[in-house]
């Protein structure tokens, strides 16, 4: 059993490396290691739910389901980073991945005018875009969230953080964005990602993040 569990992993992985189109480095594909983890997770089902006699022949059903199940999120996953990534190049939206969850970070500087929350005309043509990549792969639930630096009272920031949330939110969902699939939160100056003690820190702290999950 273990060396099947052994196999089914090392096969998977082995099997699907790419090349990073960003960095030039070999790397094994999110579709690859979801695939890995689907066939580990589905060969320990398959055997723990059959007969003694049938284990072997459960761990494989299973290790193949698991592998369709984990390699499709996966998939799909690259698929939408890859097209988010084309969309926005030279838009100031970073395009963070970790592991099956994506992250769209937007400077506060180039989405809103100072202390306010209300989107800035020339970002509109950037959030088209992450609207329309959105809108095609429909089977993400997205978390807006709002950050703030610490200057000003908390209580600003809190609001402010919580209208600039909710301004891209309300924006995706006039690009034909599905309502039911956005939530907005707003974290004021609580989780900081620079020193609030330099001007460029602060500014990398004032900022807007865009979590797409997968739904399945």
């Amino acid at each position: 059993m273990k060396r099947l569990l052994a196999l089914c992993a090392i096969f998977t992985l082995a099997a699907c490396t790419t090349t990073d189109p960003y960095t030039g480095e070999e790397k094994t594909s999110n579709t690859a290691k979801g695939a890995g983890i689907g066939a580990v997770a589905g060969a320990i089902i398959g055997a723990a739910s059959a007969s003694k006699s049938d284990r072997k022949k459960g761990a494989l059903t299973g290790a193949a389901a698991g592998a369709a199940i984990g390699g499709g999120v996966g998939n799909y996953m690259d698929r939408q980073e890859a097209k988010l990534r084309d969309e926005l190049q030279g838009s100031g939206v970073q395009v963070r991945r970790e592991g099956d969850r994506l992250y769209l970070i937007m400077p506060g500087n180039i989405t809103f005018a100072t202390g306010r929350y209300e989107i800035r005309s020339d970002f509109y043509s950037v959030l088209d875009s992450v609207a329309k990549v959105l809108a095609e792969f429909d089977q993400t639930a997205i978390k807006v969230s709002g950050h703030t630096d610490s200057t000003g009272g908390d209580q600003l920031n809190q609001t402010l953080s919580e209208q600039r949330a909710a301004s891209v939110r309300d924006y995706l969902i006039r690009r034909d964005v599905a309502a039911g699939r956005i939530q907005a939160y707003g974290y004021g100056p609580r989780y900081p990602v620079a020193s609030n003690s330099t001007a460029e820190g602060r500014a990398a702290n004032r900022r807007v993040e865009l979590e797409l999950l997968p739904m399945q």
